[in-house]
């Protein structure tokens, strides 16, 4: 274990930078950095700032490891699989720097947790995959006045920015809202499970995000403070957008904290049926069961394509036109995360009622190849 004696050692690099030096260091060292989501954003991030020595570290996931997440997730291996993320995260990052307080939060981020879980940290950074979260924390970094350091990846391009931090004799600068207004209609965008992404994407922009949280903490640079960046990692390019703070954001969100924990940042997009999913062994014990009928909602073109059984092809659209011709009295619906899926069985409970027993499958075909995989490890 590394004492106070080798701190000087750890650091060497960073003392001796010309406009870093031991203060720098000292801010990181009393700096705490709250990394919602430990996945292909946070995992980079997270190593990073430990390394640097970000004196307090929370982490916030409540998933588990699993195989397709090592393809762009390297602070996991094959042994982690079916650990909490979180617990795991902490772990590693611990025995990469002991001489940080790094706390594990394997829980879901809601109305009801978020601002209790936010405001114990200086900074913010958004690690998250969804645009009910991103928003939830977003407005609650306006309430708490947190800076909140963004990224987002999809396929070969990500983002970076910096949001709500405090300007002086400006105020706080342009959010997330000011960037999107509002969120996209249920599948305007796809995500990253959805549409797919080079692994080594999210590490350049995780990195990318670590370096913003250590120039915000230490005082240094100049923070992507009302710009966002934008990287193509095919083409090596990258370009700046400049974002301009308004207050028109205030229609859009809570009117008080009270307001807030109230919110249903769910919208149609993070649909909830609880019961109505099926997971991923139970889907499996279903398949090939005479009266059932297995249902892909996603588009002919999308990959990975199932060879291990039969199934229907409808995408969502023609659901949702009421164009569907399903005999079976069962139907499982599926797509890539479980998403669009859940939207078919709200159509088709709605339009039959009782008359079918509906299900979606939790995770989507992704769930499921996964648990398939995992089996044969």
């Amino acid at each position: 274990m590394a004492g106070k004696s080798n701190h000087m050692e750890r650091y060497a690099r960073q003392h001796i930078l010309k406009g870093f030096g031991p203060v720098g260091q000292q801010r990181l060292q009393r700096g705490g950095v709250l990394v919602v989501g430990a996945g292909g954003l946070g995992c980079p991030a997270l190593q990073y700032l430990a390394a640097a020595g970000v004196g307090r570290i929370g982490i916030i996931d409540d998933d588990v490891v699993n195989l397709s997440n090592l393809q762009r997730q390297v602070l996991y291996t094959e042994g982690d699989i079916g650990k909490p993320k979180a617990v795991v995260a902490r772990e590693k990052l611990l025995s990469l720097n002991s001489s940080l307080e790094v706390n594990a939060y394997p829980v879901r981020l809601t109305t009801a947790n978020t601002m209790d879980l936010l405001r114990g940290y200086d900074i913010i950074m958004d690690g998250t995959d969804n645009f009910a979260t991103r928003y939830m924390i977003n407005d609650a970094c306006i309430f708490l006045n947190k800076p909140l350091v963004f990224g987002a990846v999809s396929r070969f391009e990500g983002q970076v920015a910096v949001f709500n931090a405090h300007v002086p004799g400006l105020g706080y600068s342009a959010n997330y809202r000011d960037l999107f207004k509002q969120p996209p209609k249920d599948g305007e965008v796809l995500s990253c499970a959805e549409a797919g992404v080079l692994g080594v994407l999210p590490g350049i922009i995780g990195t990318l995000q670590a370096n913003e949280v250590v120039k915000l903490l230490a005082g240094i640079g100049k923070p992507l403070i009302n710009q966002v960046l934008t990287y193509n990692v095919l083409y090596n390019s990258f370009y700046t957008l400049t974002l301009t703070g308004s207050k028109d954001y205030l229609d859009e969100m809570p009117a008080s904290i009270d307001a807030f924990r109230q919110t249903n940042y769910g919208w149609e997009c993070d649909m909830d049926f609880g019961n109505e999913e099926i997971d991923a062994g139970a889907f499996a014990d279903k398949l090939g069961k005479p009266g059932i009928a297995i249902v892909d909602v996603r588009n002919p073109e999308e990959e990975p394509r199932p060879a291990d059984f039969s199934f229907l092809q409808i995408p969502l659209a023609v659901i949702r036109a009421g164009k569907e011709a399903i005999e079976e009295d069962e139907i499982i619906f599926f797509c890539q995360t479980g998403k669009r899926s859940l939207e078919a069985v709200r159509i088709m409970e709605n339009r039959y009622g009782g008359a079918k027993k509906v299900h979606s499958l939790r995770g989507g075909i992704l769930a499921y190849l996964d648990c398939q995989a995992t089996q044969e490890l």
